[in-house]
């Protein structure tokens, strides 16, 4: 399979957006725009196709999956009108696998990161019903090999004390905190621009894959282990 590399000049792009976001310097500047987007959609395509040896994705292309670089200042305190970065998501086949990833290519501020940013709230009781329960599977997990060196510790959003319907007394109380489910990786420009960064990610996200087959498990089923997809 044909590798794809991010080029320098991708980044560049992005650290002189950076320095004149406004949108004068970014319509003389257009063609180099247009040149790193075909760079990431390349970069992208390529990532896909390598995740799809061992992953079902929904996400189609790089183009369908890279986020617009257009800021939407309507809501924001920050009204610049782009977000220098090129960033984006890919989608499992759902409802059976799930779980997401994502990425940013961003100088001096690229990462990866997979897991469950929002989960709704039946998804979230569900996983939370089955940390009560089985905190011990969990605590093997994320102590995994595969996870600790590629991600360390789990991130994401936790309420304060306890989730309603569940005890403060809870041995695995840290865990029943976590509404979201999450994992990181930062990487620097050099590391972005080296040949096998594309591999690189792909290996990665390629190791967050028993957490997912778990949470899988667990959001398709009840707690008598009876489909309900």
């Amino acid at each position: 399979m044909k590798s794809a590399v991010i080029q320098p000049s991708t980044l560049s792009f992005l650290k002189k957006l950076s320095k004149n976001n406004n949108r004068d310097w970014f319509n003389t500047h257009k063609d180099e725009y247009l040149k790193a987007q075909e760079n990431m959609h390349h970069f992208v395509d390529t990532l896909i196709a390598k995740m799809n040896m061992h992953d079902q994705l929904e996400t189609p292309s790089g183009k369908k999956s890279l986020y617009r670089i257009y800021n939407d200042v309507r809501f924001s305190q920050d009204k610049t009108p782009y977000n220098p970065r090129f960033a984006g998501t890919l989608r499992r086949v759902k409802p059976m696998l799930r779980g997401g990833y994502y990425y940013w290519v961003k100088p001096g501020g690229s990462r990866i990161g997979c897991g469950f940013t929002y989960p709704n709230p039946e998804d979230l009781k569900r996983v939370r019903e089955d940390i009560q329960y089985n905190y011990k599977d969990w605590n093997k997990l994320l102590r995994s090999k595969s996870i600790v060196g590629n991600f360390g510790k789990m991130l994401g959003e936790q309420v304060k004390t306890a989730p309603k319907g569940f005890s403060k007394e809870h041995p695995a109380i840290d865990l029943l905190r976590y509404k979201q489910y999450w994992f990181e990786h930062d990487f620097t420009d050099q590391e972005v621009l080296a040949p096998d960064f594309i591999n690189q990610a792909n290996r990665m996200f390629k190791s967050i894959r028993p957490f997912f087959d778990y949470m899988s498990e667990v959001l398709i089923t009840d707690l008598n282990g009876e489909s309900i997809v």
